[in-house]
């Protein structure tokens, strides 16, 4: 029989085991789940704390399958049902705040995408706290470095939230690998409301170029291309490369490429091994979405252009003249 101070002591130890804990919200299409989360939950486990993922969605099982085999992954809830489907963040709360109530959660957190930071503010509002985004350095659970005005500064922080709400920068963290065996448990049920939002649809790009998020080479072009025809040399030049193309904002504005392409603070970040900024300025804005690459090459006439100020090796020329060029050279 135990005594009234091991069941004390016992209860208390389970009540730090839940204190010490992260969840991380992961983002995926119903099929495999988003790079990002990987990083997300690499920089969750840098808390210090037992890691946790919620897997959200109409077709949730498969996906949390996949994550519970991911490596410093302790428990997977998930949370399946039609309602989910999509991941509107409106919808998606609910079920990180029963989710929370069930397991107090030290810190709740997810990638910086927009999935990410559509849900994670919506969440502290809810908890009435501050959320802490673009994350890129964790020095303790209560501890970190982000980064501020379109990526053109760092500021360290630190919370004394009882729960911290958080969002990664994902090229900031190696991806989680796989050699976990995680539980998988269903999720706490919510009362998940459909009358404030509703899906209409959305347009996918296809390619069979790698995806921005995870080549190791991009070639991205900007306004000084001119149309959207013209973006053929950007095309043939990364069919050589193998590589992932993007764009600038400038070049998504003036209708040259569709948004999906788009690398910045208010596009995609990447940091791939090499990024080529082909006719692209270099506004605060873009660099803040590839500035973390390992080798950044320039292509522009503009001598004075604020990309040369960033770029590893700059080329001063003509985009039309030296692009072919450098295609042709390619084999």
């Amino acid at each position: 029989m135990l005594s009234a101070r091991t069941v004390l002591t016992r209860t208390a130890r389970l009540s730090n085991a839940r204190l010490n804990s992260t969840l991380v919200v992961a983002e995926h299409d119903e099929t495999k789940l988003a790079p990002i989360t990987l990083n997300a939950i690499t920089a969750a486990g840098k808390l210090g704390n037992d890691v946790s993922v919620l897997v959200t969605g109409a077709n949730a099982q498969k996906v949390a399958e996949q994550v519970a085999k991911v490596n410093g992954v302790k428990r997977v809830l998930v949370a399946q049902d039609d309602k989910l489907k999509n991941n509107l963040p409106e919808r998606v709360a609910p079920v990180v705040l029963a989710s929370q109530k069930q397991f107090n959660f030290s810190a709740i957190t997810a990638g910086s995408s927009a999935f990410g930071r559509g849900l994670i503010p919506r969440v502290a509002a809810k908890l009435d706290v501050s959320s802490i985004s673009d994350i890129t350095q964790v020095h303790s659970a209560d501890s970190f470095t982000r980064t501020l005005y379109a990526g053109n500064a760092v500021k360290k922080v630190k919370s004394s939230a009882a729960v911290k709400l958080l969002t990664f920068r994902g090229t900031a963290f190696e991806p989680a690998k796989e050699g976990g065996s995680g539980a998988v448990e269903k999720a706490p049920s919510a009362d998940i409301a459909t009358d404030t939002s509703e899906f209409l649809g959305q347009e996918l790009s296809k390619s069979e170029r790698p995806d921005l998020a995870t080549a190791k080479i991009v070639v991205s072009g900007g306004r000084g291309l001119k149309s959207g025809d013209n973006f053929k040399l950007i095309y043939e030049l990364a069919d050589k490369l193998g590589a992932g193309v993007g764009a600038s904002r400038a070049a998504v504005d003036a209708g040259y490429v569709p948004n999906d392409m788009q690398v910045g603070q208010t596009g995609k970040i990447v940091a791939p091994e090499l990024y080529i900024a082909i006719g692209i300025s270099g506004a605060i804005q873009h660099l803040a979405g590839m500035k973390d690459s390992k080798t950044i090459v320039a292509i522009n006439k503009d001598p004075d252009a604020p990309i040369f100020q960033v770029a590893d090796i700059g080329l001063k020329a003509d985009l039309f003249k030296a692009v072919p060029e450098l295609t042709a050279a390619l084999k």
